[in-house]
Parts: C-alpha cells; structure tokens; sequence
C-alpha cells in the first residue's frame, strides 16, 4: 500500500540521536534550547519553546494568553480535535467558525459576520485559532485588523506549516498574532517523532510557557517567593504540566530541520504536478485555492470530488477504489462539531454548511518529500482511471 505520507529519516538524523543516546543527557540538556533557538532563527520570531507534541504546544499557548473558565475559543470545523480540545482544556467554551468554499481556511466573510453577531450578544471570543489547512496560511493579515477591532487573541494552529510562508515571510514569524503553534508528528514537515513547539514574540507569554510546560517550577530567583541559598532550592509557583521534551528528540528535530526547505521544494513539486493533471473540469476535481502572497507546506494535497454532479457520493467510490488499487488516500477531516462529544455541546448537522460539503466531497492524495516520480504518475494514473 502507497502510503499517503511519511516520515524522511536520512542517516545524519539516526546519527544526531545516537550521539545523545550516548552522552550523559537524555532530557533537560543542551539540545533543547538550541533547537527552540534554531526555530526562531528560522521563523524570525523571538521567543520558542518546545514540547512533547502540538496538542501540548496548544493547550500552553491558551493558558499563557490567559484562557480560562467562561471565556470562548473560536476555530474552524476542519481540523483535528485538538484545535478545539485545547480550549476545553482550560474550561473555556467552544464555537466555530465556517470555511471558504476555496482556500477551505476559516471564511473572513463568515467571521466578521460572526464578529458582529457576538458583540451584539456580549460572546465575543478571547481566543481564535486559526488552523493553517494542508500548510495555507490564513488570511493574517485581515485577522490582525479584526483582533485589533474585537480585542481577541490570536494563535495560528500551523501544525500543517512549518516551512510555509505568507507575505514572503515565514509562517511563525508572529507578525499578525500572539502565538504560532508546530507540530513534529512523524508525517509533518520535520518530525521528532512526537512534539511540538509555540513560537511567539511576547517575552511575558514565553515565560507563562517555559514555566507550564515544566510543572510549573522554576530554580530562577527572581520569580521565587522565598530566596535560598540552598544548591538544590527550587519552587513551584503554578500549576504546570510534564510537557517537555527530551534531548534526542530535539537533536532529531535540528537535524531535520537542515532539510526542511528542501522537503517544502519537493512537496510543492509533486503538488504543482497534481494541480497541473486534475485542473481539469472534465474529472470534476476542485482543488485547493492557493493565494499570491502564500506559500504552502503542503502538509496534505486534498481534493474535492464534486458532489453536485451526481446523486450518489463520487467520494465514498473513489475512496474505496483508490485503496483496491493500494493507493492510500485518506480523510482529513471530520468535522468537528460533528463528533459525538461535540454534538453534546448541542452542536448539530447543518450548523456549519461550508464545513460539511467538505467533509462530503473530500480525500487526501498522498504527498511526501520522498514520493518518487513513479509512484506520483501511478497516482495520477489512478484518479483519471477512476474518474474519467
């Protein structure tokens, strides 16, 4: 079976963590600050910090900007659950916003409509987390002028972006909001196997970071309560969690992300090559609006089958015979208001139509940095052997 992603693991990387596996430090060394450097050397942000994966990166950046019981967080339907479950987290309550029916990214129009909606009622949300899809960033900009207007907070979820760019700029930079989360998940751009990262450039919302992602301890004296001049002294201060990670997963994440522009090139190669063979009306493909000023990741190619043109589901057809030709699509994502446990929140069908039609119309291709040319044409092959 062709996978739809994986992991690219060359020999310097086995050899980075081999070195650490044999040194004196396994967790809490000096690797770790140096990969959170090397981020923001890469990013141009000022301040990173690193985790155990991007559903910790997440939850941390919610409780530094101040999340808490009785607020709101805002994200889209079409995302992994941890976008939203991250506010959960911190005892807030959550709301949607819908899609675009081209970039598939939150819809502005759809936003400020909801804006207005909120401030007539007193919900406005006190975060919004705006989710980077198959690696597209946002329209940042125009977000940065509505937090401004509504007074929210602004996290960009670019578990899928790492690498990516908007306005020539790379995403991460935090130009256009307060926090920009990674993930390191063996399928993303890098990967430490697990992990993730906040970057961000407010030095009080780093520090609220450091501290939380490491119980909420800290052996620095000017943020004890009590001074001691004991060797061993330290406190707890807040309410943390184990979220660190450790020193040879971060050598693991410096050696891939020497490779990261080169993995970036490659996965925009076989995407262009993609949108070049399905731009095509007669296979009744939609494929992913991409905007001027971006540069995506190219986390997931997905596509759109066009439900409109038949009344059976193209998608559930095609799905089915891509993986009978061991092609291995997959479905990314649900919607999340759809999920049981959210639809105990009184979320329901219909609330989010946009958001749906996706979900209905939606598969990924597989697209990875080590994709060979060969197995990119059986997949092109493929879908123009089923649709045509």
């Amino acid at each position: 079976m062709l996978s739809y992603s994986r992991q690219s693991i060359s020999d310097n990387d086995i050899k980075a963590v081999v070195e650490v596996l044999k040194s004196d430090y396994l967790t809490q060394g000096a690797l770790v600050e140096r990969f959170e450097q090397k981020l923001c050397d890469y990013t141009g942000s000022i301040y990173s910090t690193v985790v155990n994966s991007g559903t910790s990166a997440l939850h941390i950046a919610c409780l530094a900007l101040g999340l808490t019981k009785g607020d709101w967080l805002w994200t889209s339907p079409i995302t992994f659950v941890a976008s939203a479950n991250c506010g959960l987290y911190c005892g807030a309550k959550i709301d949607f916003v819908d899609i675009d029916p081209h970039t598939w990214n939150i819809s502005i129009s759809a936003f400020k409509a909801k804006l207005e909606w909120a401030e007539a009622r007193g919900v406005l949300p006190k975060i919004v987390v705006f989710v980077h899809l198959a690696g597209l960033s946002c329209d940042m900009r125009a977000i940065k002028k509505l937090a401004y207007k509504y007074k929210f907070k602004v996290i960009e979820d670019a578990c899928h972006a790492l690498g990516g760019e908007y306005e020539n700029r790379k995403i991460g930079s935090c130009i256009y909001s307060d926090a920009t989360v990674f993930s390191f998940h063996a399928i993303k751009s890098i990967t430490t196997g697990e992990g993730g990262a906040v970057v961000t450039n407010s030095e009080e919302v780093y520090r609220k970071m450091k501290l939380l992602s490491s119980h909420g301890t800290t052996r620095n004296p000017n943020q004890m309560t009590h001074q001691s001049e004991d060797p061993w002294y330290y406190e707890q201060i807040d309410l943390g969690y184990n979220y660190r990670m450790t020193d040879f997963q971060a050598a693991l994440g410096m050696s891939q992300l020497e490779r990261l522009d080169s993995f970036i090139l490659k996965r925009n190669k076989i995407s262009h090559r993609y949108d070049q063979n399905f731009d095509n009306i007669s296979l009744n493909i939609n494929i992913q609006s991409q905007g001027q000023n971006c540069l995506s990741a190219r986390h997931l190619y997905v596509v759109r089958l066009d439900s409109k043109q038949s009344n059976k589901n193209i998608r559930n057809k095609f799905f089915k015979e891509m993986r009978g030709l061991k092609i291995g699509v997959n479905l990314n994502y649900i919607p999340i208001h759809l999920h049981p446990f959210y639809r105990k929140f009184g979320f329901k069908k219909g609330d989010f139509p946009e958001s749906e039609l996706y979900y209905k119309e939606a598969v990924s291709l597989p697209v990875y940095q080590d994709l060979s040319e060969k197995n990119t044409t059986l997949v092109i092959d493929s879908v123009k052997k089923i649709l045509l």
